[in-house]
């Protein structure tokens, strides 16, 4: 699994922010502690002074005997220190200060591991970097309907719409939930308005909430990010140059409406430079378009049509616009 740097980035942040709140908020609560009960503040500083006793004697400062006394005169302390702010009115776990997180001790990381904590913020980073994306906002698998879709058999291949759609659904979920280095990569082709956007946008939620990096656009807008990369000498650059490592080098790529960018031998290129070092270092992608295979050809090269064709499992969406369906329901 491979994780994205400057959405890991942005998760640490937020795991920071939250370390700092809660170190405030003990700060606060111990200065209302001192406040109503000043006896806690000395007793405080006698606890920190056995704990400087003991670094002390590991560090070869004082007698190794030494440590039974001032164990239990520490124990002694943190005795009194409850009894007084059980006196005072205070509960008592008011002045608790265990970590967040036992697993980590509020680091993120055990050892060179992303703790659990840490990577749950990564995924709910993840989920608001792509719910920004999405048009509807509700793309899940259990809000598409099916009902939409023509069940009459089509006279060219004796199966309906509907039936085509189910047998792509199908796929779409079980490749969501099993996304692994056998996958392949998918190719969605077919008129507008018939779920290849919206397939797309499950399949990335899902992907994303199993932990997996997931990176979602237009292919107009990654072609962009790829042409400041390499044209521009603005500070941007530096910013589109990471956007592009992260297209390049994300679990799963999804390029949706490719063919509505203006074509250029740059944007060919770019497109080559996508498809091919993706399928060399067996990453995969899913690309959409509505334009048909016959358009593809005239569009692009022989060697980007043929990895499109031969590398990815091609799913045709068929049927009638479904948005001008919902509209009139």
């Amino acid at each position: 699994m491979s994780i994205d740097g400057k959405i890991l980035a942005r998760a640490k942040n937020r795991h920071d922010e939250r370390r700092k709140e809660r170190d405030a908020l003990y700060e606060r609560r111990l200065l209302n502690v001192y406040a109503r009960a000043p006896h806690v503040r000395a007793i405080d500083a006698e606890i920190r002074a056995t704990m400087s006793e003991l670094v002390g004697v590991a560090l070869g400062l004082g007698r190794e005997d030494q440590v039974e006394e001032i164990r239990l005169r520490n124990l002694d302390l943190q005795e009194q220190r409850l009894g007084e702010l059980m006196r005072a009115g205070f509960s008592e776990g008011y002045l608790d200060d265990s970590p967040m997180c036992r697993n980590c001790s509020d680091t993120g990381f055990v050892r060179t591991k992303i703790c659990e904590c840490l990577m749950a913020l990564y995924k709910e980073a993840q989920r608001e970097s792509l719910s920004n994306l999405f048009k509807l906002g509700n793309e899940t698998f259990d809000s598409f309907e099916l009902t939409y879709y023509d069940d009459t058999p089509a006279p060219d291949t004796g199966i309906s719409p509907r039936r085509s759609m189910e047998i792509i659904y199908e796929t779409c979920v079980e490749y969501a939930r099993k996304l692994n280095d056998r996958s392949t990569n998918l190719f969605f082709n077919g008129a507008p308005g018939l779920g290849k956007t919206f397939l797309s946008a499950c399949i990335a939620r899902v992907v994303a909430e199993n932990g997996s990096s997931v990176v979602y656009d237009m292919a107009s807008t990654i072609f962009s990010k790829f042409e400041e990369a390499k044209f521009s000498r603005s500070e941007d650059s530096d910013e589109a140059r990471a956007e592009v490592k992260r297209c390049l080098e994300c679990d799963l790529l999804i390029i949706d409406d490719l063919g509505t960018e203006m074509t250029t031998t740059f944007t060919v290129s770019a497109l080559y430079e996508i498809i091919n070092t993706r399928l060399v270092a067996g990453r995969k992608t899913i690309v959409s378009s509505n334009l048909t295979i016959q358009e593809l050809r005239r569009r692009y090269t022989e060697q980007i049509m043929s990895r499109l064709e031969g590398e990815y499992q091609v799913l045709t969406f068929r049927g009638d616009d479904i948005r001008k369906k919902r509209n009139v329901v």
